[in-house]
């Protein structure tokens, strides 16, 4: 059946996505928002049984490697461009928060959460964008945070991470756009994920955040899809450098 002329600007078909941080959470919700455009995905991630489910019942390929650690990416890498081609779309959503106030920061914890946070939405990228240049065409979506652009408690560390997304999004874009690849960034409000498993574990701070948005209520994954589909897609091609709040209004009250 063919789409209507402007449902085809979200169509993923022939395209192949690469998200990391997909064995969980956020990003394995959006392999299966891509995956539903049309998308053939690889999903990365350290546990291998999570990878399968999350691949399985979406046609998908997975690689079991860890982004963290710079000397394995370029296996990665290989690996995922040896399933369905080099990845034209990737999806940085691999994650790591370690809670403490500034004054109780250890430096190993330090160095753990930017690895995760900062420098794989980089180093990982850097392994793809190669491909995305000699096509013409390719999307990078990072995924930031309410942190991006608050302080919350005790995330010291995580939130200097993904504040640092809001300038690394920019400073890609600037670099790749000549090439026709977009980034942009994600940041979602408060979603219930294994990260955020201490936060909703409390029931009353739970409802107080979620009293706190505009629509009344905290995120479910799907809420991310749409923008996901569109900064992906045809949809989103003169959108980069861009970081968007999908927190039901939270951070515009």
């Amino acid at each position: 059946m063919s789409l209507p002329a402007g449902l085809k600007l979200f169509d993923l078909t022939g395209h192949v996505a690469v998200v990391n941080g997909a064995s969980s959470g956020i990003g394995a919700s959006l392999a299966g928002a891509l995956h539903s455009c049309g998308a053939q995905v690889v999903c990365v991630a350290r546990r291998e049984d999570r990878l399968r489910q999350v691949a399985a019942p979406i046609g998908g390929a997975y690689v079991v490697g860890d982004v963290a650690k710079r000397d394995t990416l370029d296996a990665i890498a290989a690996k995922a461009s040896g399933f369905f081609g080099p990845p034209d779309i990737v999806i940085n959503a691999a994650g790591i928060n370690i809670r403490a106030p500034a004054h109780e920061v250890r430096a190993e914890d330090w160095d753990e959460v930017m690895a995760v946070q900062l420098a794989a939405p980089l180093f990982f990228t850097q392994r793809f964008v190669g491909a995305m240049r000699d096509k013409g065409w390719g999307r990078i979506i990072n995924i930031g945070s309410l942190s991006t652009e608050r302080a919350l408690p005790s995330a010291t560390v995580y939130g200097t991470a993904k504040t640092a997304i809001w300038g690394l999004t920019r400073q890609m874009a600037l670099d790749f756009s000549p090439w026709g690849v977009t980034v942009n960034a994600i940041c979602p409000g408060y979603f219930e994920t294994e990260l955020t498993a201490p936060v909703v574990a409390d029931t009353a701070r739970w409802q107080r955040l979620a009293e706190s948005t505009m629509i009344g209520r905290n995120g479910n994954l799907e809420d991310l899809h749409g923008a996901a589909i569109f900064l992906a897609s045809n949809a989103g091609g003169y959108v980069t450098g861009q970081t968007l709040f999908v927190d039901g209004g939270f951070t515009a009250k």
